[in-house]
């Protein structure tokens, strides 16, 4: 039995609440993320994505320009526009298991907590399709 903490990543990239939008823009460009826990004084509050920042963002037929659209986002928390009741798995579930939470609720990752719900963890769909790499590898 495999289970989530064997692929999972470990020490994921977060970032706190109080952050503004442009600084999670930035933090996912430079690490090539698209999903970063948030955090208030240590303890795991939320997740931002890709996906919740672009339905944020204004359209490209808003009267505002570009300048304006930056000017929002600075001034706009993380806490504002993440989710703060995340899909959550534990390191010791079956992998089977999380890959059917990720497919019953349509998403491209989970958080992965501890007993005390702190993070331990992040298992996107790259993390499982590299467990399916290496469980076709050893079937053969």
């Amino acid at each position: 039995m495999s289970t989530v903490a064997q692929w999972m990543t470990k020490n994921p990239t977060t970032i706190e609440q109080d952050a503004s939008i442009i600084e999670a823009i930035h933090l996912m460009k430079e690490k090539g993320i698209r999903r970063l826990p948030v955090m208030s004084k240590g303890r795991f509050v939320g997740l931002i994505t890709e996906r919740m920042i672009k339905d944020y963002t204004p359209g490209k037929a808003t009267s505002l320009d570009t300048w304006e659209v930056h000017y929002l986002l600075s001034k706009t928390a993380v806490k504002d526009v993440m989710n703060d009741k995340p899909q959550t798995v534990t390191p010791e579930m079956e992998l089977g298991h999380a890959a059917q939470v990720i497919l019953d609720h349509k998403l491209y990752g989970l958080c992965v907590v501890d007993a005390k719900g702190e993070l331990v963890g992040i298992m996107s769909v790259g993390d499982m399709l590299k467990a399916l790499v290496e469980f076709s590898k050893t079937a053969k």
